[in-house]
């Protein structure tokens, strides 16, 4: 380990289940507290503009800035998380997120520069915290116990995404816009204050830290050593960046001009939502022999959601594969992040899962922003095929890493 990395223990000796754990329940509730209140964002500015309290154009402009937060905030999260207490980094991102979301509220109808302001904020606390809570993870649970409990954690990932817009949609029918934002500053600060201390607080005294920009490259030079972390994460990019890209701009596209109801667009959401859940349930009781290779595949069923649109098929086959697809990314997610805590020096955990964000969630706007100029030149029937011919094919050269067959480093 570098002499710039701080000191960190063993994770705890859990009893019986993780999730039956006190500590393991904390962290599953502040993880789905900031789960929640990410998810529910969009959707509440979205019926800000429906009332009249927000422009089209200061919607884009204000999910633009979280973004942009976002991205900034990941990698400077992880430095910080593994310079420093995991649990301080959680601490202080989900204050700033919630101290920022107020100011939001307070700018609905009177300043548009303001929400903006107030979402990059929001972006900087969401992002600082992921990397954190994956290398808290690491901390509170002990290492034969992690597959179980990172399923446990994407299920409420999962279960927040398909709950956030409806308990909004709720909501908004007893109370108004700004009152919804506090709401979501309440789970940010349930975020900040529920989970509990990892195991390297109170362990003595650090070594002398390095710069920024040193810990930063060290990051790098530790996922360069795993093979498989690179390649899989090459292919998870290209994953997020086309599939999701599909699902996102041309999907809603497919459901108005092909099926002429947007049913087809909200079942096929729903669909996949409900396979991630089922994903996660199955992937927490199944090992298989070749986790690595069954979780390259699971990532290349992304394929079926932009091939699906492109077939004669009724609108219960698009249903069907999206639902395939949302079990299929769950297959890869758990083992992914479990690997990842096993096989990645522990000091530099935070760094290394920042570099997963950074680029697999960071170039995915890269994607949206292409996506329908492509449609346009070329078709979107073309597109959509290229897609799904890099979904498959991406995990497919991945699989040939070393190291891949079972994401261990050789």
């Amino acid at each position: 380990m570098s002499s710039t990395t701080p000191n960190r223990t063993e994770p705890r000796r859990l009893r019986g289940s993780p999730l039956l754990d006190p500590d393991f329940v904390r962290l599953w509730c502040g993880t789905t507290a900031s789960g929640l209140a990410t998810w529910a964002l969009p959707f509440i500015l979205g019926l800000a503009v429906l009332d009249g309290s927000l422009g089209a154009v200061g919607l884009g402009l204000v999910l633009a800035t979280r973004t942009a937060g976002f991205l900034v905030a990941v990698p400077l999260g992880g430095l910080l998380a593994d310079r420093r207490s995991r649990r301080s980094v959680v601490l202080w991102s989900g204050l700033a997120a919630a101290a920022a979301t107020p100011v939001l509220a307070a700018g609905l109808g009177t300043s548009t520069a303001l929400m903006a302001a107030a979402a990059a904020v929001v972006g900087v606390g969401q992002g600082a915290c992921r990397p954190a809570f994956q290398a808290l993870t690491a901390e509170v649970v002990d290492p034969e116990d992690r597959h179980q409990a990172n399923a446990a954690l994407t299920f409420s990932v999962r279960g927040a995404t398909l709950l956030a817009p409806g308990l909004t949609a709720l909501l908004s029918t007893v109370t108004g816009t700004g009152a919804l934002l506090l709401v979501t500053a309440a789970l940010w600060l349930a975020a900040a204050l529920l989970p509990p201390a990892g195991a390297a607080a109170g362990t003595g005294e650090r070594a002398p830290r390095a710069a920024f920009h040193t810990e930063f490259l060290e990051g790098l030079a530790e996922a360069r050593r795993h093979p498989w972390f690179v390649a899989g994460l090459g292919a998870l990019t290209v994953v997020i960046a086309l599939g999701y890209s599909a699902t996102n701009v041309l999907l809603p596209l497919a459901s108005r001009d092909h099926y002429g109801t947007e049913a087809v667009l909200a079942g096929a959401l729903t669909a996949y939502t409900g396979g991630a859940l089922l994903g996660a349930v199955l992937v927490s009781r199944w090992r298989p022999p070749a986790q690595g290779w069954t979780a390259l595949a699971g990532l290349a069923l992304y394929g079926l959601a932009p091939l699906s649109l492109i077939l004669p098929v009724g609108p219960l086959a698009v249903m069907a594969a999206y639902a395939v697809v949302g079990v299929g990314v769950e297959l890869f997610n758990v083992p992914w992040f479990t690997a990842a805590q096993r096989e990645v020096e522990p000091g530099k955990l935070a760094r290394v899962s920042s570099l997963d964000f950074l680029f697999s969630y960071g170039l995915a706007p890269v994607g949206l922003a292409l996506i329908a100029p492509a449609a346009q030149a070329f078709g979107a029937g073309p597109v959509l095929l290229a897609c799904a011919l890099l979904c498959v094919a991406a995990p497919a050269l991945a699989a040939l890493a070393p190291g891949a067959r079972d994401f261990r480093t050789p």
